[in-house]
């Protein structure tokens, strides 16, 4: 790891706050508001997350709702790159593609529209953290149907007790934080 990713991973970890017991008990939830709270931190995060893209070769960022937009939104826009959307159900208001998924509290479903990712683009899917890894696995998923190809996912937080890359197959994973 190089010196530059081993600092802002400290000063990342630093600064990620743990809320016990949320959403469910037993849960140890990791805040990443406090990462937004502090300008100058976030700003090197996203630098770091625009290297990280850059060096895949993508085409298309993805977001997944909603703390995946708040780092695939300013690195698509820093890049030049177009930003498809990765919503709960009934959330897009277009022809969609849905997967469902299994996570650590529970099962949801996740969709995106059917013109987000042309045929042949390389994606970059980005979220906060992974954890079980289905949230992904379902986005990644949807990409490939329409066409896309998964260069890598990208992650702030790893959860790495919780296997959550089993799921991701062979897709390049990135995390900046590995707990």
């Amino acid at each position: 790891m190089s010196t530059r990713k081993d600092t802002l991973a400290t000063d990342v970890a630093r600064i990620v706050r743990d809320v016990p017991d949320f959403p469910k008990p037993g849960i140890l939830f990791k805040d990443i508001t406090t990462i937004l709270l502090d300008g100058p931190l976030y700003g090197r995060l996203v630098d770091y997350l625009c290297d990280v893209v850059e060096e895949s070769g993508a085409t298309v960022v993805a977001g997944i709702e909603s703390r995946g937009y708040l780092f695939g939104a300013p690195v698509a826009a820093r890049l030049g790159l177009p930003l498809a959307l990765i919503r709960k159900p009934g959330k897009l208001p277009w022809k969609t593609r849905k997967a469902s998924y299994s996570l650590e509290y529970g099962t949801d479903s996740v969709e995106m529209h059917e013109d987000a990712v042309q045929p042949g683009s390389k994606v970059v899917v980005m979220d906060d953290l992974l954890a079980t890894g289905g949230t992904m696995e379902a986005a990644c998923r949807l990409v490939r149907e329409l066409g896309g190809e998964v260069v890598l996912a990208s992650f702030v937080i790893e959860l790495s007790f919780l296997d959550g890359r089993k799921r991701l197959g062979d897709t390049p994973v990135d995390a900046l934080v590995v707990y």
